[in-house]
């Protein structure tokens, strides 16, 4: 990963630990549907798909060797896990990992 690219990951990432740990401090007093908590969790979740249209689209590192076909091929798999398992995060990583080495070798 080069610089600007390790900058800006480190920065979401700080955004994301702030915004999380300021929502945990305001739990006990806040209301799950309060504006602000919604808000938190949207900047959050639009950070984190950031970086992950950013992995699919324009890779760095060893990500730049898979062909788009295959990044696109684990994403779209792992977006359809994702909705047939209720949102549960491991199975969909696992299939999406799984579909992207297939997809690797396939093409």
């Amino acid at each position: 990963m080069d610089g600007a690219a390790g900058t800006a990951l480190l920065l979401a990432a700080a955004a994301m630990v702030g915004l999380r740990g300021g929502g945990m401090l305001l739990a006990g007093t806040l209301r799950p549907d309060h504006p602000f908590i919604r808000w938190a969790a949207a900047v959050s979740q639009a950070v984190l798909a950031a970086f992950v249209v950013l992995a699919v689209i324009a890779p760095a590192g060893g990500l730049a060797g898979v062909p788009l076909p295959a990044r696109l091929a684990a994403l779209g798999t792992g977006l359809l896990v994702h909705t047939r398992s209720g949102g549960r995060l491991l199975p969909s990583l696992g299939a999406g990992l799984a579909a992207l080495l297939l997809a690797r070798a396939v093409l």
